[in-house]
């Protein structure tokens, strides 16, 4: 029961870390400007291939992840902080940004118009798994002791890219009812939760230092040294 109970918080736990970074909704009004002047079948075969790379994308750096730590030796705590501190710098841009019509660089929007496929680039990467969302999925190894557990954070990033599918592809309609106030007050409310999500990391990483066996070890040899 205690299993289950873990698979299941691991996949609400992955749905609630990464939605708010990848944000579908404030993504809404990037997603039309880039793939303007394309058709209908057209924009939706290319958010497909997007959800498809999102989900190739981080669910190689969950895999891997545990390898591209050990190759660099970094520990885990180490990466939550690293990863917190990324992840609160996005939440905290976005708090602070300035209300705007609509978040798009026309650099990007001019060389995405240019390119006969903009699923990988830029729509998959990095709008849709960026180096917050990367950052996140490196984290979850941490939480994977068993491979039900990358099965469970699999389905939740999965989950993910279908809720972002959805909202995209709706994505006209959602920018019409939502509004240009709507959206800059969404994204302030996403950038807040994205700010928490990012100090919470860095407060468990912190917190697994402090822990560490052999820092206590070695601080307890040194007080009864003295």
């Amino acid at each position: 029961m205690q299993s289950a109970s873990h698979f299941w918080e691991l996949i609400l736990g992955t749905i609630i870390a990464l939605l708010p970074l990848i944000n579908p909704l404030a993504s809404a009004p990037t997603f039309l400007a880039i793939t303007e002047g394309d058709s209908r079948a057209r924009r939706m075969q290319q958010l497909r291939m997007a959800c498809i790379y999102m989900v190739v994308i981080l669910v190689s750096f969950l895999v891997g992840g545990t390898f591209i730590m050990g190759f660099f030796g970094i520990s885990i705590p180490g990466l939550r902080i690293a990863g917190g501190m990324l992840v609160a710098g996005i939440g905290s841009t976005m708090l602070v940004a300035a209300p705007s019509e609509a978040v798009v660089d026309d650099a990007a929007q001019h060389a995405a118009r240019a390119k006969r496929d903009v699923s990988f680039s830029p729509l998959a990467m990095p709008m849709l798994s960026g180096p917050g969302a990367i950052a996140v999925t490196i984290g979850f190894t941490s939480l994977a002791t068993q491979w039900l557990d990358y099965v469970a954070i699999i389905l939740g990033i999965v989950t993910v890219a279908i809720i972002t599918y959805v909202t995209l592809r709706l994505s006209e309609r959602v920018v019409h009812v939502i509004g240009t106030n709507g959206m800059n007050a969404l994204s302030k409310v996403m950038g807040f939760l994205i700010l928490c999500i990012g100090i919470q990391f860095v407060v468990n990483g912190v917190v697994g230092i402090a822990t560490d066996p052999a820092l206590l070890k070695g601080i307890r040899d040194a007080v009864q040294a003295h």
